[in-house]
């Protein structure tokens, strides 16, 4: 069975969904969605506070593993990637948040040309609508997503600002201001009460358009060529095996860990590693699925009798009952959040020009591996590290295109990446000391009391530290000849051919990446319509942090 449109996108993610509803604003063209998973519906996606929950079902996630990481005990991490309409949108935490501005600068910076803030921002804008900074230059308030700020935190939380303050580290209005240095509640991508992701804002509405078909449980497994140029898209479903043909493009939104993985399928990537593979190389392009890198986190634990943390217990029963009647009834309470309500972001050196750390705080016990909520109480904060120098490779693992491919994030490689979660351990362990915290009457279980010095902490982030699963840089964006794709997002050397995704990031941002891979769609959707790119917007720099 062949079908023919003019744009083939494959992998209905956020990027996909994104990409989908704009392009078939032009009605003149006719628009096709892969999707490898479902529609996406599901009655534990819509509930913020049931994360746990929707990264457990395997129709909602591809539960990858990394490769055995050597310098993480040879442990194998996880790597939840999202199945279905809305993709990882569909089981993440839904923090709202672009990163340092900086970050965008040192995009062009490395050649990716036309994405500095200034140029990107206009993008970020276009898709908000934020319900909390409607008059701010800095956002948006006419996009088609809802962002709003969390909703009555858990008290815990007033303690954690407390603490930092002790510690030098202010409150921010807004973390995706004009710094995003200090200390806040979270924006979130939720709408009264309920998940917000790009399937259920943008690409739904647009179902209605003749020219946009969807096609879900359907797998790519090869991308077509004629001589160098992309001609379409071969796939295989439930039916057998598919052929869709594009007209004008071919456009790779499945992500970090599978665009690359459809590249090499397609033989597009380093001969060397395809050729065993009995893979022919269609186009040598070495640098597919290099510069693999994440963001790792290293936490610690707190458990206490005080009952104020979320949890489920005998003496928080009734209140975990109203909890729930109140969600079920309203929309509101703890379920309409992500349980992470607060983060900070600071740095490990003062001389830095943008925070290295994110301090992730948890009002909740860390649950057991067995069961998706957390028994007992107590709290947790766990350091971030935003910008990691070491750099791992995704490759195949065979030529089975079902097969999932060989992730090796290569973590902690290179040593000056412990060096940011060791200071921000000591920093979270001051935090639970102070007075602030005190009256909750905390014991710390991991790493323990008796971990102590650099050596015994760098062991314990060797056993514990995991991934936060922000994996980036796979199909590199840049202009030099090493670089997969242009800054116009193109495949080097391949016609009809672009990859927009977390994959084209030349260097991880320093914080979640959702928003920036909303903001990567949108940028490409302008890039294949041939539209003018809005005036770059840069409002007038505050000369303090904004603060509350």
């Amino acid at each position: 069975m062949t079908q023919v449109f003019d744009y083939v996108i494959v992998g209905g993610g956020t990027a996909g969904c994104v990409l989908a509803a704009r392009l078939s604003e032009d009605r003149e063209r006719s628009v096709c969605l892969i999707e490898a998973g479902g529609d996406g519906r599901h009655r534990y996606v819509d509930v913020p506070g049931g994360v746990s929950l929707v990264q457990r079902r395997p129709e909602l996630n591809w539960r990858f593993l990394t490769a055995p990481q050597a310098h993480l005990n040879g442990r194998r991490i996880g790597n939840p990637r999202g199945r279905g309409l809305g993709g990882s949108a569909l089981i993440n935490g839904m923090v709202y948040f672009r990163g340092n501005r900086r970050d965008f600068d040192d995009w062009a910076a490395l050649g990716a040309s036309g994405w500095d803030y200034a140029q990107v921002l206009p993008y970020f804008r276009r898709t908000e609508h934020n319900e909390n900074f409607s008059a701010s230059p800095w956002h948006g308030s006419t996009g088609e997503m809802n962002v709003r700020t969390v909703t009555h935190p858990n008290p815990l939380n007033s303690a954690f600002m407390q603490a930092l303050a002790g510690e030098g580290i202010a409150r921010s209005a807004d973390l995706n201001g004009t710094e995003s240095e200090g200390a806040a509640l979270r924006q979130l991508s939720v709408r009264n009460g309920r998940r917000e992701t790009s399937a259920r804002a943008l690409l739904r509405p647009a179902l209605s358009r003749p020219n946009l078909t969807v096609l879900t449980g359907l797998q790519a497994t090869r991308v077509l060529l004629e001589g160098k140029r992309a001609v379409g898209i071969e796939a295989i479903g439930a039916a057998g095996i598919v052929t869709v043909r594009a007209q004008r493009e071919v456009l790779l939104t499945a992500g970090a860990l599978q665009s690359p993985q459809l590249l090499l399928l397609s033989g597009i990537g380093d001969p060397a590693q395809l050729a065993p593979l009995g893979i022919a190389a269609r186009h040598a392009l070495p640098a597919v699925g290099a510069n693999l890198h994440d963001h790792l986190a290293s936490p610690v634990h707190q458990i206490m009798h005080n009952t104020a943390s979320y949890g489920l217990s005998w003496r928080a029963a009734p209140r975990n009952l109203w909890q729930l009647a109140q969600y079920l009834l309203t929309r509101t309470g703890p379920l309409a959040n992500n349980i992470f309500e607060s983060a900070a972001f600071i740095k490990s050196d003062p001389a830095l020009d943008r925070p290295d750390l994110q301090l992730v705080f948890q009002p909740a016990r860390r649950p057991s591996p067995k069961f998706p909520f957390p028994l007992g109480h107590g709290f947790a904060v766990s350091p971030v590290g935003l910008y990691p120098h070491s750099r791992g490779r995704l490759t195949l693992a065979s030529a089975d295109p079902l097969a999932a491919p060989h992730i090796d994030p290569n973590l902690l490689a290179d040593a000056r990446d412990v060096q940011p979660l060791l200071y921000g351990m000591r920093l979270v362990r001051r935090l639970f000391a102070s007075p602030a915290f005190a009256r909750f009457g905390g014991t710390e279980t991991a790493p323990g009391a008796a971990v102590v010095s650099d050596e015994q902490l760098t062991d314990y982030i060797r056993a514990e530290a995991y991934s936060v699963h922000h994996p980036v840089g796979t199909c590199r964006m840049g202009s030099d000849a090493e670089a997969v794709v242009d800054p116009q997002l193109r495949v080097q050397g391949i016609e009809g051919l672009r990859v927009a995704d977390a994959s084209v990031f030349p260097r991880i941002v320093g914080g979640n990446t959702n928003a920036v891979v909303v903001m990567v769609a949108e940028k490409a959707a302008d890039l294949v319509r041939g539209r003018a790119a809005p005036a770059p917007e840069y409002p007038a720099l505050d000369s303090t942090r904004p603060s509350t």
